[in-house]
């Protein structure tokens, strides 16, 4: 994880930290869509906090959560956050090896677990 040290003020103005990452795949679905572009993400100045009377969740930023710039490199999204003066980390992607699996494997008599249907 790298991160750098910026200015914690601009004047009055508050930075933002960002977050810059590669999306994994979701767990709903094999495909790997949407998990090639680096994302940069602006993260909440102060945690949220529950209301007490209805229950919802709530913090002091508007944006925060709101604001997802898409790069097509690690390189290009950590020279827009320098550029900016935005102090940011970066979460390199956890690489997962495929695992060859066969269909009939589930029918096979060397089967490990008992069929459960």
């Amino acid at each position: 994880m790298r991160q750098t040290k910026a200015k914690t003020e601009r004047g009055n103005a508050k930075t933002m930290f960002a977050r810059i990452f590669k999306p994994s795949k979701t767990a709903m679905q094999s495909g790997t869509a949407n998990t090639a572009r680096w994302v940069l993400e602006v993260e909440a100045d102060t945690a949220r906090r529950v209301d007490p009377l209805m229950g919802w969740t709530s913090g002091d930023s508007v944006t925060s959560g709101q604001l997802q710039l898409k790069f097509s490199s690690r390189e290009e999204a950590v020279a827009y956050a320098e550029k900016h003066g935005l102090p940011f980390r970066v979460d390199e992607p956890n690489q997962s090896t495929p695992q060859a699996k066969a269909y009939s494997d589930n029918f096979a008599y060397h089967r490990r677990k008992p069929w459960t249907h």
